[in-house]
C-alpha cells in the first residue's frame, strides 16, 4: 500500500541558532556562522574557519528540557548524554526535541516506529583524540570507544532514549547523505508498515586530518579567508574557493499522513518524493546528465510539471565546478521557468554541515516554505556571470512556495533529490 507522508516534527542545532524561529529569523537576516576553529587544533592544517559547535552545552540544553518531555524519556536522555561522544548526545537531543515538536511519539506501539541516521565516519574527531591519548598512555582512552567509534552507536542511543523499537539503521551517501535518510524513512512508512519515523541529520566530529586531507584535495576554502571567515562560503561568486566544513545538526519526524491527520497534528509539508542516482565515478566530478534526469525523475513521479516548482534549495557548495554544474542543471530542466524559479544557497550563512547538510537545509527550506519568505544567498561580491538564474542576491524575497525542490550531491558520484508539498498552498 502506497502511504502518504507527513512532515510533522523539526528541530535544528547550529552555530546559528537551536531553536527553529531563531534559525529562520537569523537565515532572513543573513548571519554567517563562520568563525575561526575553536573546538580543534587548527594550527597545523591550512583551514582554519569553518562553522563550529564543539562547545555546544548539550547538559545544559537536556537539562531545559525537564518538563517538557516523557519523564522517563528525558532520564534516559541526561543518562546517555552525560556519556557519550559529543556528537552522538547531540544526535539524541536533536531527535527528542523533533519528537516534541511533532506533539507526539507513537509510545503505544514502539514496534512500528524506525530511526534512520544519515552520515558516515561520524565520529572521525573522538577517534583521533582518543589515538593521541593512546599514544601518549594506552589505558587512559576512553572506556567505551569500540562502542562510541561506531556509527550504528548514534542509531543505537536514539532508539534507547526514544523507546523506538522498529527498524534503526544509518546511511552513508557522503553529502547527499540526509536526502537518502528521507529516502529510507520515507519508505518505512510507504511500504513497510511503520507509523512513525525518525530521521536524524547527525553532526560530523571532524579531526585535524579530515579538514587538512579536504584541503589537500583542493575541496574547502583554505586560502584567502582565513582570516575573515564570516566570507569564505561563497557560493555562485566568482572568488569562491571551495566549501566550509561546518558543525551541525537536524532532526525530522516523519508520520503517516492519515495517522498524523486522525490525531490533529500540525504537518509542516508532504513528502511528494525522494529518489536517487549515480554518475558511475567515485571522484569529487560532478555530472550535469546525472543532476538534470534525476530532477526529471523527481517530478514524474510527483506528476509535476517544472513550471510548479517555486523554490530550490540547492545543493552550492561554493565550489567552482559544482555551483557551475548544478546551475547548468536547474537551466536545463527548469528551461524558461528558470527564469522566475528562486534558489538559494543556505550553505553560503551555515557553511557545510556534511552528510547532514541535507537535513540540517532541509528544515532551513521547510520554515521558508511556511514562512513565504525565502533567505538570501550572502557573500555575493561578483556574481559569475555563467550563473544565470534568480539566486535571491542581495537579500531576503517574498515568495510563495507550492512545492520546493531539496538538491544534494555527494562525492562518489551519488544524487539525492526531494520534492515537499506546502500543505497550506495546494
Amino acid at each position: 500500500m502506497h502511504r502518504r507522508i507527513a512532515l510533522t516534527g523539526m528541530s535544528i542545532a547550529t552555530p546559528l541558532a537551536d531553536d527553529l524561529d531563531g534559525f529562520l529569523a537569523a537565515l532572513l537576516a543573513g548571519r554567517s556562522a563562520l568563525t575561526r576553529w575553536r573546538s580543534l587544533d587548527s594550527s597545523r592544517i591550512y583551514c582554519k574557519v569553518g562553522a563550529d559547535l564543539g562547545d555546544y552545552d548539550v547538559a545544559g540544553a537536556v537539562a531545559g528540557l525537564e518538563g517538557s518531555v516523557d519523564p522517563e524519556v528525558w532520564q534516559r536522555l541526561r543518562k546517555l548524554a552525560s556519556r557519550a561522544p559529543w556528537g552522538t548526545s547531540l544526535s539524541m537531543l536533536c531527535a527528542v526535541r523533533a519528537t516534541l515538536d511533532a506533539g507526539a511519539f507513537d509510545t503505544a506501539h514502539p514496534h512500528d516506529v524506525a530511526v534512520v541516521v544519515s552520515g558516515h565516519n561520524l565520529t572521525s574527531g573522538y577517534v583521533y583524540r582518543n589515538t593521541v591519548e593512546f599514544f601518549d598512555e594506552p589505558d587512559f582512552i576512553d572506556g567505551l570507544m569500540s562502542l562510541h567509534s561506531l556509527d550504528t552507536d548514534h542509531a543505537g542511543s536514539v532508539s534507547e532514549v526514544l523507546g523506538a523499537r522498529g527498524p534503526i539503521y544509518t546511511v552513508g551517501g557522503a553529502c547527499a547523505s540526509g536526502n537518502h535518510a528521507l529516502r529510507l524513512a520515507s519508505d518505512e512508512i510507504r511500504y513497510r508498515g511503520m507509523t512513525q519515523a525518525v530521521v536524524v541529520g547527525a553532526p560530523t566530529d571532524f579531526s585535524p586530518v579530515d579538514l587538512h586531507a579536504m584541503a589537500l584535495m583542493g575541496a574547502i576554502s583554505h586560502q584567502s579567508f582565513n582570516d575573515a571567515p564570516e566570507r569564505a562560503s561563497r557560493p555562485f561568486d566568482l572568488d569562491r574557493e571551495g566549501f566550509v566544513p561546518a558543525h551541525g545538526a537536524a532532526s525530522l519526524v516523519l508520520e503517516d499522513w492519515d495517522h498524523a491527520v486522525a490525531r490533529g497534528a500540525r504537518i509542516y509539508a508532504e513528502v511528494m518524493a525522494v529518489d536517487a542516482c549515480a554518475d558511475a565515478n567515485h571522484e569529487p566530478q560532478p555530472s550535469g546528465e546525472g543532476q538534470s534526469r534525476l530532477m526529471r525523475r523527481v517530478l514524474r513521479q510527483c506528476d509535476l510539471a517544472p513550471e510548479q516548482i517555486d523554490y530550490v534549495n540547492a545543493h552550492a557548495t561554493s565550489t567552482m565546478l559544482g555551483d557551475l554544474t548544478e546551475m547548468a542543471s536547474i537551466r536545463e530542466v527548469f528551461g524558461a521557468h528558470a527564469d522566475v524559479l528562486k534558489v538559494n544557497a543556505t550553505k553560503s550563512m551555515l557553511g557545510h554541515t556534511t552528510w547532514a547538510a541535507p537535513t540540517v537545509e532541509l528544515v532551513a527550506a521547510v520554515l521558508q516554505m511556511r514562512a513565504g519568505r525565502l533567505h538570501p544567498s550572502i557573500n555575493i561580491d561578483r556574481m559569475d556571470p555563467r550563473i544565470d538564474v534568480d539566486v535571491c542576491r542581495g537579500g531576503p524575497v517574498d515568495q510563495p512556495v507550492r512545492f520546493l525542490m531539496k538538491n544534494a550531491f555527494g562525492f562518489g558520484g551519488t544524487n539525492c533529490i526531494a520534492i515537499l508539498r506546502n500543505p497550506e498552498l495546494t
